[in-house]
């Protein structure tokens, strides 16, 4: 671990694109017989398709609440504006 503390939305960045690269997986998987004229896989498989824009989400979410967090960090340093 780092010496860092780290900020809330770490853990949804990691996960996101831990999930984006299991969709991204799963879209290949499934598209790949489409291209080669073999029969196409179950239903299910194009369902976990769908893990791709999920995991882009997560990680999306965990980008903002970085943001912010960082931003609120950042607000008592700044001098007071008249």
């Amino acid at each position: 671990m780092s010496s860092q503390s780290a900020d809330p939305g770490d853990v949804y960045v990691k996960a996101g694109a831990v999930v984006f690269a299991l969709g991204a997986l799963a879209t290949l998987v499934t598209f790949v017989p489409l291209f080669l004229h073999l029969t196409p896989l179950p239903t299910a498989m194009y369902w976990l398709s769908m893990l791709m824009p999920a995991g882009f989400l997560a990680a999306l979410t965990g980008l903002f609440l970085n943001a912010r967090a960082q931003r609120r960090r950042l607000e008592p340093q700044q001098p007071a504006r008249a």
